[in-house]
């Protein structure tokens, strides 16, 4: 296959899936794994793609991608990370739980305790928690988004009101720094109430969230008590060496 058609299918895989592995692209191109990180480091200069570690990924932009899309992304990553976060919660406890897919990959993966009190802005977990009849399910008001979320000024309020045992939050982008960033203004401010909120904060992403850029900061990776992930990029490794904010990878299959 010439370089110009072996781009261009690069490039229309990488938009279909989101995000593709090195050895996806081999298999699925039958070339090198030398030949396709060559292809890559071009697209990724060219700005077509967004070149990842390990493989490819969609140009970042300044929106979030369509809930639907982001609920199939690293599908078995995020379900990896749910299971060592609901290691970390007891019987009994008390949470938040956030918008987000991984923090619904955590309701999920919740659905074997027992008798937790919930409180959640995510339609979306709150239908998964319902299957389990010793769960007190609590919703906070406010807005309601085409992708289950519930955001706004009563959101915040309402969620200011309780002091609960976990936080499990979600992050559109990481920075280099660990600054903590996503994209809607009104959101970072129903996260930064479940982390005041929260006596100890369990913060879920998958490894895409260090490649991708937001606008709007919401803190600092220190700010929560636990970073839960299936990869972590060297940068941030180093920055976390001092700090108290425990780190746990937990990788999931290379495939999507």
């Amino acid at each position: 296959m010439k370089q110009s058609l072996r781009h261009h299918k690069i490039i229309e895989l990488v938009r279909q899936k989101g995000y593709l592995s090195t050895e996806d692209l081999v298999a699925t191109l039958a070339v090198s794994p030398q030949t396709i990180r060559r292809d890559l480091n071009i697209l990724a200069e060219l700005d077509l793609i967004r070149r990842h570690h390990g493989g490819a990924a969609s140009p970042s932009s300044g929106e979030n991608a369509d809930y639907g899309e982001r609920k199939q992304f690293f599908s078995r990553q995020k379900n990896a990370i749910a299971q060592e976060a609901v290691k970390l919660i007891p019987n009994g406890s008390s949470l938040f739980i956030d918008i987000g897919t991984t923090p619904e990959a955590v309701a999920h993966a919740l659905l074997a305790h027992e008798r937790l009190r919930i409180v959640t802005n995510n339609l979306n977990a709150a239908h998964l928690l319902r299957q389990n009849k010793t769960f007190d399910i609590t919703m906070a008001g406010g807005s309601l988004r085409s992708d289950g979320g519930i955001i706004g000024e009563a959101t915040v309020n309402f969620i200011s009101q309780f002091r609960l045992d976990f936080g499990i939050l979600g992050i559109s982008a990481i920075d280099v720094d660990g600054s903590l960033l996503d994209y809607d203004y009104h959101e970072v401010q129903v996260k930064r109430a479940i982390i005041d909120s929260s006596r100890q904060t369990l913060l879920v992403v998958d490894h895409s969230k260090f490649t991708r850029q937001a606008m709007v900061r919401l803190g600092h990776l220190e700010d929560v008590d636990y970073l839960l992930t299936d990869e972590l990029p060297n940068a941030i490794a180093k920055n976390l060496q001092d700090s108290s904010t425990k780190v746990d990878r937990k990788s999931g299959s290379a495939g999507m």
